[in-house]
């Protein structure tokens, strides 16, 4: 009897000085693994149901707001689908790209919540949440990026995350150097590579064990790309770094053009040559590096105007600039192909469909589709307000 009375005696303290025991249920509950972190590193997760792998809504285009709400856009009817909301978000924006997996949408809010969605109707499938904080901005800049039943992200608070897909729980979480982690994270060879201020890092994907973290005299701010044998990333002044995967050990660096900077996430690599694009506050440019040298193959310089985004489409380098001029680069040789004003400013990605005489992007009024043929925009789908605090929106056709 004594025996038993002490131990009722120290649980009893045990919840007087750490607070109550925490309930929980089958749809709702903190991961074993959060135990010893802290409630601003956790993830708790609400479970619905088993995501299936569906079928694709190919006549439909996803639309990432700029207000923050997700929707399925059909552009045969154009009519909305379904609409997804983040609950009570930091800020009413969109900071985040998705994923489309097996007929599941993976969505990131600001506010530290991952959605798991069906790509037919909306439902939810589970909904996952790091951090219990309810006034900050918890996910910015990200893709989650899934492989082998595991979600990669990084956040705010710190840390890289690696969730379950089936369910959204949490499998391994490491945190890192700096507070400020705005750059999706690299998949490659059943590794995960991340930066975080001025280290870069290299975790063995399954486990989250650190492979090695490597210094640099610079914060890194690119995002981390390979050519299916090394790994590259900028950092954030004027010089690009070759990597080994599987030792700290840079390879090569390739020095940006004098007063140029802020690779971020204009970067990509294509049969082992690497695109990206330099900002400057004269001159800024696109370059072509050969991936097993770093030397240049080509430059692109636009005068008086800075570059915002690039993307690789059928051999051609396309992309805007903060002014709002269209371009499409010859892969090969960087001639300009098609340089055109638009008089809407793009605030997203660029999609095509598979009608290639088209693309699509969303501005401050709507989602354009712009004819490549007669260099004619026309609204496909036309907001109803707009917002003052414009960040940017996201764009993924489902096919």
């Amino acid at each position: 009897m004594k025996k038993k009375l002490i131990t009722l005696l120290l649980v009893l303290t045990v919840i007087n000085v750490f607070g109550q025991i925490p309930t929980t249920s089958e749809t709702e509950k903190t991961n074993p693994s959060n135990e010893v972190l802290a409630l601003s590193d956790k993830v708790t997760t609400k479970f619905i149901k088993q995501p299936i792998k569906e079928k694709l809504d190919d006549g439909a285009i996803l639309i990432y707001d700029y207000d923050g709400s997700l929707f399925s856009y059909d552009l045969g009817s154009e009519t909305i689908g379904w609409t997804v909301k983040a609950t009570n978000p930091a800020a009413e924006m969109c900071a985040n790209a998705i994923t489309l997996h097996d007929g599941v949408v993976y969505v990131p809010f600001v506010n530290g919540e991952i959605y798991a969605v069906n790509n037919l109707t909306g439902d939810i499938f589970w909904k996952s949440r790091i951090s219990n904080s309810t006034d900050q901005i918890i996910l910015k800049n990200q893709v989650p990026v899934i492989d082998n039943g595991k979600l990669y992200i990084t956040a705010q608070n710190q840390n890289i995350y690696a969730l379950n897909i089936k369910d959204g729980s949490l499998i391994w979480k490491y945190k890192l150097d700096a507070i400020n982690n705005d750059i999706p994270v690299l998949f490659f060879d059943n590794k995960v590579f991340t930066q975080s201020g001025s280290s870069f890092y290299s975790f063995e994907a399954n486990t989250g064990k650190v492979l090695y973290q490597k210094s640099f005299e610079e914060p890194m701010s690119g995002k981390p790309v390979t050519d299916g044998e090394n790994v590259f990333i900028a950092n954030e002044k004027d010089v690009l770094f070759a990597l080994n995967p599987n030792t700290p050990d840079v390879l090569w660096q390739f020095k940006l053009a004098e007063n140029q900077n802020n690779v971020r996430e204009r970067i990509l690599c294509k049969d082992k040559k690497i695109y990206f694009a330099a900002q400057g506050a004269e001159v800024s440019s696109v370059y072509a590096v050969d991936s097993k040298t770093g030397t240049q193959l080509w430059k692109t310089d636009f005068k008086d105007d800075n570059i915002e985004y690039i993307m690789e489409e059928s051999n051609n380098i396309w992309g805007y600039t903060r002014k709002g001029k269209l371009f499409q680069l010859d892969i090969n040789n960087g001639e300009i192909a098609v340089e055109t004003k638009l008089t809407t400013l793009p605030i997203s990605n660029f999609e095509f469909p598979d009608n290639y005489d088209l693309l699509y992007y969303y501005c401050d009024a709507g989602l354009i589709q712009f004819d490549l043929n007669e260099k004619d925009e026309n609204v496909y789908y036309m907001r109803t307000s707009i917002k003052d605090d414009i960040y940017r929106a996201y764009l993924k056709i489902i096919r």
